[in-house]
């Protein structure tokens, strides 16, 4: 649930009785945007684990393909009992699998945002249980075709759409979208952080699809909201 925030959580043991104080946290990595440390103020007895939240930057990519991933270290200021305030650096083993994921999903993401932009339309119809809906897709640059393979859904709402092509010679493309709720507990719709966070799969020409995450404007997320609650007959 992080992750569209662009935040890590750094997982710290110490398993002594000595106090640790974590003044901030910060990912370093030649592969995302350098970001400032998140300042934790944290002073840590004995415990198995306690997670401190840090942000990472935009991921570094190149348009011709994801780069591969390189090193990185988390990069704190500590206090061990009643020593002075010290800058450690932690290497994260390489390669990291989340790091990893992180910088192919989003340098994926970015190259098929260097051909089209993909966006939900403002528009949205009922159609009895039903929310009916558009996908817009509009060329930024090149003469590719452009094939949006599928819409997935997220944590709160089924949508399905068809196979559709965004020809060479075309400039805009509307893909119609059918949304349902995917859950009907308030606990759950209270809580969610994904519920928008909508993964197009996207091919550029004979390339592999890629993923590029696509989340409605404020305005269709009400209507979302207040559809889906109509819906499962939440008040």
């Amino acid at each position: 649930m992080d992750e569209p925030v662009h935040r890590l959580q750094a997982a710290v043991k110490n398993s002594t009785d000595i106090p640790i104080y974590f003044a901030d946290v910060q990912l370093v990595s030649d592969s995302f945007e350098i970001v400032p440390p998140a300042r934790t103020d944290a002073t840590l007895r004995r415990t198995k684990r306690t997670d401190l939240k840090m942000p990472y930057g935009a991921a570094r990519c190149r348009p011709d393909g994801v780069p591969p991933l390189q090193p990185a270290s988390v990069v704190a200021h500590i206090r061990v009992g009643d020593q002075p305030l010290r800058k450690v650096i932690f290497p994260v083993p390489h390669p990291d699998p989340l790091l990893q994921r992180l910088l192919r999903d989003e340098c994926q993401a970015y190259l098929v945002k260097q051909v089209v932009d993909l966006s939900f339309g403002s528009e949205w119809t009922r159609k009895g249980e039903e929310l009916h809906g558009t996908l817009q897709v509009s060329r930024r640059t090149g003469a590719d075709p452009v094939t949006v393979v599928s819409v997935d859904g997220t944590t709160h709402y089924q949508i399905s759409a068809p196979k559709s092509v965004l020809k060479g010679t075309e400039q805009r493309l509307e893909v119609p979208v059918v949304v349902l709720p995917g859950r009907c507990d308030p606990h759950a719709f209270a809580e969610a952080k994904k519920a928008y966070l909508f993964p197009v799969r996207a091919a550029l020409g004979q390339d592999e699809a890629k993923v590029v995450i696509v989340v409605p404007d404020e305005q269709s997320q009400r209507v979302m909201l207040d559809y889906a609650k109509e819906v499962c007959g939440l008040p």
